[in-house]
């Protein structure tokens, strides 16, 4: 029975790892050079965004969720969280910095 319980235990842990590395992927930072609420778009001036092995430059990424960009306005210093989704950069999660 211990032999089955450790097993177990192991077998998740090696699952839980790859998750558990996705969630907490560091954020990028930028700074808002334009909100488009309607479009659901932002053009960012952002630094490196390691996951996405992308250098520092000016873009402009479609927002998932319309809800991130309340409150936002150009200008503002971000940090930000973006993904490649078919040929799109988009951006998964935006929050204004302190």
């Amino acid at each position: 029975m211990k032999k089955v319980t450790m097993l177990l235990l192991m077998l998740f842990g090696l699952t839980a790892v790859p998750v558990v590395a996705n969630n907490h992927q560091a954020m990028s930072e930028g700074e808002l050079r334009k909100v488009d609420q309607a479009g659901q778009r932002v053009t960012l001036r952002h630094g490196p965004i390691n996951n996405l092995k992308m250098p520092p430059m000016t873009m402009v990424f479609r927002v998932e969720n319309a809800a991130d960009l309340e409150g936002l306005t150009a200008g503002d210093k971000v940090r930000f969280r973006a993904d490649k989704q078919g040929d799109s950069y988009v951006v998964t999660e935006l929050e204004k910095s302190e």
